[in-house]
């Protein structure tokens, strides 16, 4: 009886040792809240696109900004779905007409700017893009590799000609827009009136083209004056008023707290703009040190953890302070270039109070957000190119400056 005694003592002492040594081989691991995000002011916009495997980002965006500036004339609602390829084929004609004039001294890319869809809405209006849909040439996708391959060479073959050309290169060159694009409506349908491209824009949308201005911010030029962004896209040398950072920030507050949206242009290069909806810039000298007072609990932990945490990756942390001179830094050495170009339509909060954009994407329902980005002030004060908004939104004391 002894024995048996000992033996279920023993037992129980190995159980409980086990149990110990499993406790600690096995840490709970730290759970983390990531980014959680509160709603501030949200406006109405249209569904999300996708422009596939295009440079086409500065039509879409700027299509998608014209939509809510429609929804907010009160002549549409978040079903209306424009034709950005109306667009395309349009600014890709002058494009080109521009090109041959300039003997081929001109960035014949796919890129634009938004002033280039303001320019055909006014010049040759808009369709409904069930009437003029997206470029697939059969696949899945956008996809503009073969269109902008045969383009550019004709293009190009054009700048090598000596001497006299004839006219017919224009009709050869929309042919070429055609046989990929379509051929061009010549009339719209919406709510069961019948319009001309044109006439849709200012009665069918109640848009009307000079309501919009570009904004920018940097210091080689002075300040409430306009010039011409200095960016290869750029090809049209539109002009944007110059503006301090402080009161570009307050344009686009200004401009979504009175239902106002905003067209975005922005680097996106940036290792803090993820490709799972977040956009930060991480105060990565900061963030190191602070992690690098607690060692601990990074032994035997993914080194990608690490990272995370170190570029605001996966939660928020501290992030740069940005000033006007480190704008203009970025923009002169390069490291701040028009890489895309958005729809900024709301404002939100993460938990501890950070204030954010939210963006509409046109990358289609991709990420944590199915095609929103949540973008910190911060980005958007330090990366920011250009802004397109209607110029009742611009408070009136900026705009007695300009």
């Amino acid at each position: 009886m002894k024995r048996i005694k000992y033996l279920a003592m023993a037992a129980a002492v190995i159980c409980m040792t086990a149990g110990s040594a499993f406790a600690q081989d096995k840490p709970k691991e730290e759970k983390k809240e990531g980014y959680i995000f509160t709603t501030v002011k949200e406006n109405p916009i249209t569904s999300i696109k996708n422009q596939g495997s295009s440079g086409t980002c500065w039509c879409f965006s700027t299509t998608s900004f014209l939509e809510s500036e429609a929804i907010k004339a009160g002549k549409a609602d978040t079903t209306l779905n424009l034709s950005e390829w109306y667009s395309v084929f349009y600014n890709y004609y002058d494009k080109f007409l521009k090109y041959v004039r300039l003997d081929g001294y001109l960035n014949l890319a796919e890129g634009g700017s938004f002033d280039d869809v303001i320019h055909t809405f006014k010049d040759y209006g808009v369709v409904l893009n069930d009437q003029m849909p997206e470029l697939r040439n059969g696949e899945k996708r956008i996809n503009m590799k073969e269109m902008s391959a045969v383009s550019h060479a004709f293009a190009k073959g054009m700048t090598q000609l000596k001497g006299q050309i004839s006219d017919n290169y224009k009709a050869a060159y929309k042919a070429i827009l055609e046989t990929y694009m379509g051929k061009l409506p010549e009339s719209v349908e919406y709510r069961g009136v019948k319009y001309t491209p044109k006439e849709f824009v200012s009665k069918g949308l109640g848009l009307n083209m000079s309501d919009y201005v570009s904004l920018t911010s940097f210091t080689h030029h002075p300040f409430y004056t306009q010039f011409a962004i200095e960016v290869p896209d750029n090809w049209r040398w539109d002009l944007s008023y110059n503006i301090p950072i402080e009161d570009l920030m307050a344009v686009i507050d200004n401009a979504i707290n009175n239902g106002y949206t905003v067209a975005w242009a922005s680097d996106v290069s940036e290792v803090g703009f993820t490709r799972n909806g977040i956009g930060v810039v991480p105060d990565v000298e900061a963030n190191t040190k602070a992690i690098g007072s607690d060692q601990e609990r990074w032994v035997g932990r993914d080194p990608n953890a690490k990272r995370e945490e170190i570029y605001n990756l996966s939660r928020p942390g501290k992030e740069l302070e940005i000033t006007q001179e480190l704008r203009q830094q970025g923009y002169d050495n390069k490291t701040t270039t028009d890489d895309h170009g958005m729809h900024l339509f709301g404002i939100a909060k993460d938990q501890n109070g950070t204030k954010y954009y939210m963006i509409k994407n046109s990358w289609g329902k991709t990420g944590k957000y199915d095609g929103i980005w949540y973008i910190s002030e911060t980005f958007v004060k330090y990366k920011t190119m250009d802004i397109m908004v209607n110029k009742n939104a611009v408070p009136k004391e900026i705009r007695k400056k300009l």
